[in-house]
């Protein structure tokens, strides 16, 4: 869903824009298109250039406790340079290449309640407006999809989504904050650990998988996180149920214990291949998104999902808005 906003530093009578992406789903690293629509407002404009903002609403811890911020993690500039005649309409097409850690929105089609969207600025005669805001799909690279079916078929369900604003130590993350997907423990490790969070950090070459388990407590000890990494090509093979259960195996088994910030590159890279581990064999995590998700949708800030995206900037990002006029101002 798009909507046109008015230049309003400009008044009455300057230029709209209105983007439009295309409706597939784009990937991690992958190829995000579409077309910003200029029209022409009741005099001749100079457009100096058209921007994209990639944006996302992300979890904050401070002092106070928690809140949700917006930040915006890329920019491209996919036009300008040239006049606007007095009425005229204009498209113009783009291409740009999505960061290899943008989050992942949807699994199967089902979203997970994560929020991003794409920004439009127009810079006009020295001023500058953010008057489009669209939803962006982003649907899992095939190795993402492969590590979560494995969680899903050993028996860990779908929770949660979120994205930490931080960065995870050890790591080669690229982006200021990090998304995490929270699982409920398998029936073999629900003695074991409250629940599992996974996070992919992807990058060209591959993808890091940082697991953390929030691991119960015994009759003389407390609960701690224990915290561990692993390593996956995108064009090997499928990674094996066995091998994600070793992963596991080796998390619940790790004695170190590190805080929510921890340095998550302590963790060895566990070669999981032959490790015969036991497991249920079921529905993949995706079957179990499409039902939790499907619930987590109405949950998530009134329904702030990729699929319900709202005519208003204020209605996307909460308190957003306001942040809008002051620009505007």
């Amino acid at each position: 869903m798009v909507f046109k906003r008015l230049l309003g530093s400009l008044g009455v009578g300057g230029p709209t824009v209105d983007t439009v992406l295309d409706p597939a789903p784009v990937r991690p690293g992958g190829t995000l298109t579409g077309q910003v629509g200029l029209q022409g407002g009741t005099a001749a404009f100079d457009i100096e250039h058209i921007t994209l903002e990639l944006v996302a609403r992300v979890e904050a811890e401070h002092e106070q406790g928690e809140s949700d911020a917006v930040v915006a993690f890329e920019r491209f500039t996919v036009g300008g340079g040239f006049r606007l005649a007095e009425g005229e309409r204009r498209d113009v097409p783009f291409a740009v290449t999505l960061p290899w850690e943008t989050p992942v929105t949807e699994l199967h089609g089902q979203p997970l309640g994560i929020v991003l969207g794409v920004r439009t600025e127009l810079a006009v005669a020295g001023a500058r407006d953010k008057g489009d805001l669209d939803a962006l799909t982003v649907a899992p690279l095939p190795v993402q999809e492969t590590v979560l079916e494995a969680l899903g078929q050993l028996g860990f369900g779908f929770r949660s989504a979120d994205l930490e604003y931080g960065r995870i130590g050890g790591t080669g993350q690229q982006l200021p904050f990090y998304q995490e997907i929270e699982l409920t423990p398998a029936p073999q490790y629900a003695h074991q650990v409250n629940e599992i969070e996974v996070t992919f950090l992807a990058h060209p070459g591959g993808m890091e998988v940082v697991l953390e388990a929030d691991k119960r407590g015994g009759l003389f000890s407390g609960g701690h996180d224990a915290v561990t990494r692993f390593t996956v090509t995108h064009d090997g093979p499928a990674v094996p149920v066995a091998e994600v259960d070793g992963w596991i195996r080796h998390l619940v088994e790790h004695r170190a214990s590190y805080g929510p910030q921890g340095a998550y590159g302590h963790g060895d890279a566990y070669g999981g291949h032959g490790h015969e581990a036991g497991h249920r064999s079921g529905p993949g995590l995706g079957t179990a998104v499409a039902a939790g998700a499907a619930g987590l949708a109405v949950g998530v800030a009134g329904g702030l999902v990729a699929a319900e995206v709202v005519d208003e900037v204020g209605d996307f990002f909460e308190g957003d808005e306001g942040d809008e006029e002051e620009d505007e101002g």
